[in-house]
């Protein structure tokens, strides 16, 4: 199948869709021939963090000398992001030729996200991995990704989001992230909620599995120079360098080497070697990431009111004296309003922006809540103008900030690196 083919053929699933259930996904891998089962797993879920430490997992476990799939949602640019085995995404021809397997087996309806599961777990079979490193698209219970028994389960954290599929407390959400937790098995979370932590209890009791806690069993200090130790179940690794911004990546990183750690029981040992040049060269897109110096521009992916406030705080500590110019723009179903109590405040000026996607905001429904705080935004259609408009408005000294949802910060990284103000020594390298 050529690449338009693969396109269009995915483009007909409907990125969009969703479907609760296992049963559809399941029967597609069996007449696939269980491609899962032909390799160990590890699965996290969460509300935040989940794909950064998915992608420190999988770097870590790769520096070890593994060959590991790491299957992670959603993408920014191109949709073979998701599907990557040793830091390279799956080649257009491998991508196609997959497609055509999976399709062969499909006998009922399936969604997009299911059907690119299947996708990446007959790849890494493909690839004769020796371990998959999964993170669950929503929820966790009844997420396309649950297919197995994975070595260890990891819950980063848990925060309101997805309300209107998870359910509006934390409760709920809690439950439905619980469902990765296997019987007789390990999970890992960094959880914090005692209503949460009452809720993974009980759902590890009832299920014979070992609970380790971010802050109790596992822990994360700063050393004076800037590095980190990490205190864990059986070992301690001192001057960790974590190239991933913000102090919630500390905690992310301390949930990766947890989860090496008992993989290392498991079958996959790893040394302190490759635990420091794995964490050292993990590389995660659209995560407090700088595009260029001068202006400041940093790019991410927040989404919703728990991950926008570990923005504004890395803000708040690292740019204080610093004018912020905002670029935003959101999906319809996130909380937007709650996102924007949390930035607006920190911002001098705010870009409100359409997006491509078909659940993008209504740009006036934005602009309304920006105006009930007693702000004038500038709104524009797209996000080429945003970008423009931000330069525009922006000292060599100044920091732009576009951040609301992954869909916008896919379309920066695409239009970014062809619009510039200050010329060719300003201009961003193309990802």
């Amino acid at each position: 199948m050529n690449k338009s083919k693969s396109a269009s053929y995915l483009d007909s699933l409907n990125i969009d869709k969703m479907h609760f259930g296992l049963q559809a996904i399941k029967a597609l891998l069996s007449r696939l021939g269980n491609p899962h089962k032909s390799y160990p797993t590890i699965i996290i879920g969460g509300t935040n963090g989940k794909g950064s430490t998915a992608a420190m997992t999988a770097s870590i476990l790769h520096r070890a000398g593994y060959r590991v799939g790491l299957y992670t949602s959603p993408h920014l640019i191109d949709v073979r992001e998701r599907i990557v085995v040793n830091g390279k995404k799956i080649s257009q021809r491998n991508f196609g030729r997959t497609i055509e397997h999976v399709k062969s087996a499909i006998k009922n309806p399936i969604t997009y996200f299911e059907f690119l599961t299947a996708v990446a777990l007959a790849h890494f079979q493909n690839e004769q991995v020796d371990i998959a490193v999964l993170e669950v698209g929503l929820g966790g219970r009844l997420d396309a990704t649950n297919v197995g028994h994975p070595l260890v389960s990891v819950i980063t954290n848990i925060a309101l989001d997805h309300t209107a599929y998870l359910g509006g407390t934390l409760q709920s959400i809690a439950y439905e992230k619980a469902g990765i937790i296997k019987r007789n098995s390990i999970c890992v979370t960094g959880a914090k909620q005692k209503t949460v932590l009452d809720m993974l209890e009980k759902a590890c009791r009832k299920r014979r599995t070992k609970l380790y806690r971010l802050g109790r069993d596992i822990k994360i200090k700063k050393q004076a120079n800037s590095l980190l130790t990490y205190e864990g179940l059986r070992r301690e690794v001192k001057n960790l360098a974590v190239p991933l911004r913000g102090d919630h990546q500390q905690s992310n990183a301390a949930l990766a080497l947890a989860t090496i750690e008992i993989c290392a029981t498991k079958g996959f040992p790893v040394d302190d070697n490759a635990i420091h040049d794995g964490l050292r060269k993990t590389r995660w897109d659209a995560r407090m990431e700088i595009l260029q110096e001068k202006p400041l521009f940093l790019l991410d992916g927040a989404h919703n009111p728990a991950g926008m406030d570990s923005l504004c705080r890395f803000l708040k500590k690292e740019f204080s004296d610093k004018k912020i110019i905002v670029i935003f723009g959101a999906l319809a179903d996130k909380d937007y309003r709650g996102m924007l109590k949390k930035i607006v405040p920190l911002s001098q000026k705010i870009i409100l922006t359409g997006l491509h996607a078909r659940r993008s905001a209504p740009l006036s429904a934005i602009r309304d809540v920006v105006c009930k705080m007693g702000r004038k935004p500038v709104v524009v259609e797209n996000v080429r103008q945003a970008i423009q408009e931000a330069l525009k408005s922006a000292g060599r000294q100044n920091i732009i900030c576009a951040t609301g949802s992954f869909y916008l910060a896919g379309e920066i990284k695409q239009a970014f690196p062809e619009i510039t103000l200050y010329g060719s020594n300003n201009t961003a390298k193309k990802p």
